[in-house]
């Protein structure tokens, strides 16, 4: 039985392992899927030297651009994105290879196609600088989508701090999208420090987090008749997309 799983920091909020193992037993196929919580991103080749049937992984946060560095090669999207969120392991000749890809751009693209109509200024804020980040950036620019990056410490070009984000930058950006862990479980509490009270029905707020399926950041979207949109059939997208990966590689 081959086997397949998801790394991250803190895996408690994932529905993967569920949603591959219903997989699998639907379509018969002779796989499993765990979820392997890593302290920190050294602990890789070690987990895969540990299962040696394990034939493919998913990357989640905070280790979707650091396990960059472990991949013997990368797709096209992974290269310009500089993340991964789907890895191959490829056994030979009793060296182990690693391939990255980043279906994270198929799962964002998904999510955004039925809007994109939608959107009319051509602008969007993405809250948020990690590797979710560099998906929706993707494909934003690849959707001819203008954005601003907000970040905590806006240390680069083209990225602005919580702090500078007034009621200009909010009138002016109709597309709100939350890649940060902001408001995952079981932190459901806490969302992205920006001024709600100047949302309106025109504005689009999206959350690439799924659970819960509302979080704290589109509850206040709501609240002030903006449009809301949760980050579940980005998940299954990107699953998708990492499952046609994997079984093109067995």
């Amino acid at each position: 039985m081959k086997l397949y799983g998801l790394i991250g920091k803190k895996l408690s909020h994932s529905f993967s392992k569920e949603y591959f193992n219903k997989k699998f037993s639907e379509n018969r196929v002779d796989a499993a899927y765990e979820l392997f919580e890593l302290e920190n991103i050294e602990q890789l080749p070690e987990l895969i030297s540990a299962h040696t049937n394990l034939a493919g992984l998913n990357v989640t946060i905070p280790y979707k651009q650091q396990a960059v560095a472990y991949c013997s090669k990368l797709d096209k999207t992974a290269q310009m994105t500089g993340a991964v969120n789907t890895l191959v392991i490829n056994r030979k000749n009793h060296k182990i290879e690693l391939i990255g890809y980043n279906t994270d751009v198929i799962g964002f693209d998904s999510l955004i196609k039925p809007i994109l109509k939608q959107i009319n200024n051509s602008k969007a804020l993405i809250l948020g600088t990690g590797g979710a980040s560099k998906a929706v950036q993707y494909s934003l620019r690849s959707a001819g989508i203008g954005f601003t990056i907000v970040s905590r410490k806006a240390s680069k070009p083209n990225q602005i701090n919580y702090a500078m984000i007034t009621a200009s930058f909010i009138r002016n950006h109709q597309l709100i999208i939350n890649t940060t862990p902001l408001g995952m479980y079981p932190d459901i509490e806490s969302r992205p420090p920006i001024p709600y009270q100047y949302l309106n029905e025109k504005h689009i707020l999206i959350d690439v987090i799924y659970n819960p399926a509302e979080t704290a950041f589109l509850k206040a979207g709501k609240s002030y008749d903006a449009i809301t949109l949760n980050g579940m059939p980005m998940l299954i997208a990107q699953a998708d997309a990492s499952w046609k990966i994997w079984s093109g590689n067995n």
